[in-house]
């Protein structure tokens, strides 16, 4: 379906996660298609190869796990986007076209559940890289947003007004090229701004 469209060119395919690796590495495609569940190796730890030896190249995990834990992992491994494979085909090709553009593509049902997870189990922690791209309001407007909180409970721990928040998070939406909320999160945590890391590990 994606070599049938004029603006997809697919280049070539894997049975598992080293072969994609290796495809990889040798046809330096723009996109990365990759499953979960896989032999050999899977998609989480084919996505963190990829992705450390290659970091401008797009993975974006397509697979039946509508699971949190698989999809923090993803995203913590370096995905790009996560979506499911129940996907209609033309909404499949609207996501891909909006990552490319620079969007988060990630499912409508597992939105919730990034910021679920994220604020149960995982303590962001905002990364010095963030500063050369956000100012240091910004960034802890941010890595509230990662916790799941809302625009009164930012306002609330920051000490500021509902709608400075509202303007700070407008700034970081327009700052990441990212068009809501679950996008910048997405976005951040994939590339490295914020780090989520189990509660306890400092």
């Amino acid at each position: 379906m994606l070599d049938a469209q004029p603006d997809f060119d697919v280049v070539g395919e894997a049975a598992d996660g080293l072969e994609a690796i290796e495809k990889a590495q040798l046809l330096h495609p723009d996109l990365v298609l990759m499953d979960i569940r896989m032999p050999n190796c899977d998609g989480l730890e084919a996505t963190r190869q990829i992705k450390g030896q290659m970091p401008e190249m797009k993975v974006v995990m397509l697979t039946v796990s509508d699971n949190e834990e698989d999809l923090t992992a993803a995203v913590r491994n370096g995905a790009d986007g996560y979506l499911l494979k129940d996907l209609l085909p033309e909404a499949l090709f609207q996501q891909l076209r909006g990552l490319m553009a620079g969007e988060a593509p990630i499912s409508r049902g597992m939105t919730g559940k990034l910021f679920h997870q994220l604020a149960r189990q995982r303590v962001p922690v905002v990364q010095p890289e963030a500063t050369g791209v956000l100012s240091a309001r910004e960034c802890e407007v941010l890595g509230l947003m990662v916790q799941g909180r809302s625009n009164q409970e930012i306002g609330e721990e920051l000490g500021i007004a509902r709608n400075t928040v509202k303007n700070h998070v407008r700034s970081v939406l327009t700052k990441l090229g990212v068009r809501n909320r679950v996008q910048a999160v997405a976005y951040a945590v994939s590339q490295g701004l914020v780090c989520v890391s189990p509660e306890g590990d400092g």
